[in-house]
């Protein structure tokens, strides 16, 4: 039996952790939560009150390259976001709306990681 309880952090990679630094923290507005220097630089960043991080980890990346990193990110109108990320020149997709499922789209970080913004419902957030 696992005692795990809760996920603390997922790790992207980023070429340039002060770059990506000041894109999470200016652009996105989130915190940075710990930025150490050890036998590696940790870097932690996450939207204001979450409970999970996100570590900017240093390594290289292929220019051009995007991926997919499977994280989704939580807002309460994800047409008002995608139009506010838009305005601060970040990379967006277009806003997908299918039944029953809420509201989406993409957006690409500098260094082409691959996050989804979906709309909370009141059914996702109870």
């Amino acid at each position: 039996m696992s005692t795990i309880t809760d996920i603390r952090t997922v790790g992207i990679t980023t070429a340039d952790q002060d770059k990506a630094i000041t894109f999470y923290r200016d652009t996105l507005g989130f915190e940075v939560r710990l930025d150490v220097d050890g036998p590696t630089r940790w870097v932690e960043v996450a939207p204001a009150g979450a409970d999970v991080s996100v570590a900017l980890v240093a390594g290289d990346r292929e220019a051009g390259t995007v991926t997919e990193t499977g994280i989704r990110f939580n807002v309460p109108d994800a047409a008002a976001e995608r139009e506010s990320l838009s305005s601060r020149g970040v990379s967006v997709g277009e806003l997908l709306r299918w039944p029953g499922v809420p509201p989406m789209f993409t957006f690409d970080d500098p260094d082409g990681n691959r996050f989804v913004i979906l709309e909370q419902t009141a059914a996702a957030a109870s």
